[in-house]
């Protein structure tokens, strides 16, 4: 192996042991704990050495379902270091699909709560591939090595990382499932590195930072920034529901400077802070993703923070990211008026280490990459993307690879993001929507972002979605609504026939003529800000 394609993701941990020993690398606030970058370091190697000495090693697949805890923190940068392969799954996206999950990524081990082990257990979660079980938080009674024995087992000789390189696996990440069955990516430690590097150099995140991250993934990359990841007491399969308070009480008497929240979290936290004129005194940067953010939403939450912080909103996906970023001052200077007539959401430029292109709308494989399939600015198509953070296949899933990959002569993979946008002519990236979600009428294909953007400019609206009844290529769109508050029938009346008129103003928007009431939307487990347009085509059929 040449020496510098040597690599491994959690070796910057190491390197904050080495550079800042006695800085906090995590912080529970509610619970007064927390572990020095040393400590973890430390943790990580024990763990490691005796996960070793039971069977799990270099290339092991591990599933891990434990929830945001120092362990967590520790099992995660073991498995790292000891090259084996750790499944992360949301533990939201019920027992059926977790079965599904474990089935398909075949780990030779499983390492939960005793929780976990009851559900393994009884519901049968990877009974065909699992033979080596550890417990967090309980003893050999759920049926496995408890992990404090595991921890003992490494003896007096020190631990040895194996060496690992850039293309070697790192880590399987299901995606959500919010747009079909949940698929897992294989990432590799070259991956990890390029999202690591490019967050970094895009958001210029320095060592002896403090991060608040709302979401577990975003947390393990807190120390590989040497940031201190500051982990809030909430429900994280339920972003849109924190206590606000939990947020902003741990953020002020921490200091942190980095944040990073989903739209609903922002939208429930910006509320709060607004009627109660609390603020983020240190705050430099926040980050959210997951869905497109409102304008509104960005307004209300940077008045709660410095004048010199800023929001961005990286574009991107499990299997890409990041993409592109934007931050709140351009889209609450420009491109969030231009939402609200219908252009899309501007996700800003691609970053530097990404090439993009739109191409065709196509259902189909598409065999091989040619330079020819890149559309002009201002035409709507889909967005494909390459670059080292670009995972190039899903796990035991050759055709949904063949689908969403598209090989490049020079052996490159062009990834299908399963977006549609455009990009303008000074280069920035609109998106429109999910491919799969657009509304085919006769006569016309509506994209549901642009539509969408319009209809929430009403201000009873909290957020709409375009869904499309009967058979594509003559579907009838029909517009779901959520409103800020209950509303009584002649409300609703009211607010249908001023949507109605607002709809007549643009061309994109005018046939639309049905518009129904939901009362709140399905949204996904990991953001509580993807609304799944599926379910909402199902009702909206039922209730015509």
């Amino acid at each position: 192996m040449v020496l510098n394609d040597s690599i491994n993701i959690s070796r910057p941990l190491t390197d904050m042991a080495r550079i800042q020993p006695d800085t906090p690398a995590i912080i529970f606030p509610q619970e007064k704990r927390s572990l020095t970058f040393l400590e973890l370091d430390r943790d990580s190697n024990r763990i490691a050495a005796g996960l070793a000495r039971i069977g799990v090693g270099r290339g092991t697949r591990v599933a891990l379902l434990v929830p945001p805890s120092p362990d967590l923190f520790a099992l995660t940068f073991a498995l790292f270091k000891a090259g084996s392969v750790p499944v992360f799954i949301d533990p939201g996206i019920g027992a059926r699909n977790m079965k599904g999950c474990l089935a398909e990524a075949e780990p030779v081990a499983f390492i939960g709560i005793p929780k976990a082990h009851v559900a393994r257990r009884l519901l049968g979660w990877g009974r065909a591939s699992i033979r080596i079980n550890v417990v967090v938080g309980g003893g050999s009674f759920w049926g496995g090595v408890p992990l404090d024995t595991v921890r003992r087992s490494l003896g007096m000789a020190p631990f040895v990382a194996p060496e690992t390189g850039r293309d070697d696996i790192a880590a399987i990440l299901f995606t959500s499932g919010s747009t079909g069955a949940p698929k897992g990516v294989i990432y590799t430690h070259g991956t990890f590195a390029a999202q690591v590097e490019t967050l970094r150099e895009m958001y210029n995140i320095r060592p002896g930072e403090v991060d608040l991250p709302t979401f577990p993934l975003f947390a393990l990359f807190a120390p590989a920034f040497g940031m201190t990841a500051l982990i809030p007491q909430m429900d994280f399969t339920r972003p849109g529901s924190v206590d606000p308070r939990n947020i902003l009480g741990p953020a002020a008497e921490y200091s942190a400077t980095t944040m990073f929240g989903s739209p609903a979290l922002l939208n429930r936290v910006g509320r709060f802070g607004e009627s109660h004129n609390s603020t983020f005194p240190r705050i430099k940067r926040v980050i959210s993703a997951g869905a497109p953010v409102p304008a509104a939403v960005l307004k209300r939450f940077a008045a709660l923070l410095p004048d010199d912080a800023e929001i961005f909103t990286p574009y991107g996906s499990t299997e890409a990211l990041p993409v592109s970023s934007i931050g709140s001052r351009e889209v609450l200077r420009e491109t969030g008026a231009k939402t609200g007539e219908g252009h899309g959401v501007c996700v800003g430029r691609p970053v530097s280490s990404i090439s993009l292109a739109i191409i065709p709308i196509s259902d189909g494989l598409i065999a091989a990459w040619s330079d020819d399939l890149a559309l002009p600015p201002l035409e709507v198509g889909e967005i494909a993307v390459r670059g080292p953070q670009v995972s190039r296949a899903y796990l035991n899933r050759p055709d949904e690879t063949r689908l969403a990959k598209i090989p490049a002569s020079d052996g490159g993979i062009w990834h299908r993001m399963g977006d549609v946008g455009y990009l303008d002519k000074i280069g920035r990236i609109w998106f429109c929507g999910r491919k799969s979600h657009r509304v085919v009428a006769s006569g016309e294909t509506l994209f549901t972002i642009p539509v969408e953007g319009v209809f929430n400019t009403h201000p009873a609206v909290f957020r709409t979605a375009l869904v499309g009844v009967g058979i594509p290529g003559s579907q009838q769109p029909v517009l779901c609504v959520e409103l800020e508050k209950k509303s009584g029938k002649p409300e609703q009346a009211r607010i249908r026939a001023e949507l109605l008129e607002l709809g007549k103003r643009y061309p994109h928007t005018r046939n639309i003529r049905t518009i129904l009431f939901h009362p709140a939307f399905p949204v996904d487990i990991r953001h509580n800000a993807k609304i799944f347009r599926e379910k909402l085509a199902l009702w909206a059929t039922g209730t015509r």
